[in-house]
């Protein structure tokens, strides 16, 4: 049987490395979403013990320096809290890109399988026939060969 060859590997082997890459870009920007919302969920705590700190201030003898200088520390902490939101934001649509990449590359390289995979059955179907017809050859040429014997014998 002859070696299949397809003849658009080339573009195959493309869409593979095409793949990998648009999966380790996905990695990244989850890695990247990961971070900031860890970054947020610690902005989210450190206000959290801003405000728990206020209760205490406001609960025991007033102290109007320590009373300013938590409010200032809860605004500042909202100002960071909003900041780090946009940055959880534009991870999100990163990660969201790089899925929308992602999903087309692997799209891409499946319909390159499914093209290869049917040039292999039309090259099967190629094969099947030569080798039906060297049969048939053969068997043709056996029994003339063996009728001429026949006639002469």
């Amino acid at each position: 049987m002859a070696k299949f060859l397809y003849r658009m590997q080339n573009i195959l082997n493309i869409k593979y490395q095409l793949e990998e890459q648009a999966k380790m870009e996905y990695a990244q920007a989850n890695l990247r979403l990961q971070e900031e919302e860890e970054k947020m969920q610690d902005l989210l705590n450190r206000k959290k013990a801003y405000e728990e700190e206020s209760k205490q201030l406001l609960s025991g003898s007033l102290n109007v320096l320590d009373i300013r200088e938590n409010r200032d520390a809860l605004s500042k902490m909202q100002e960071y809290i909003k900041a780090q939101e946009v940055q959880v934001r534009e991870a999100e649509k990163l990660v969201i890109r790089a899925m929308k990449k992602l999903t087309g590359v692997m799209q891409e390289r499946k319909a390159q399988e499914k093209l290869k995979e049917n040039a292999f059955q039309v090259f099967l179907q190629e094969e099947n026939a030569k080798e039906s017809k060297e049969i048939d050859e053969l068997v043709s040429f056996t029994y003339g060969k063996k009728r001429r014997e026949g006639n002469h014998g």
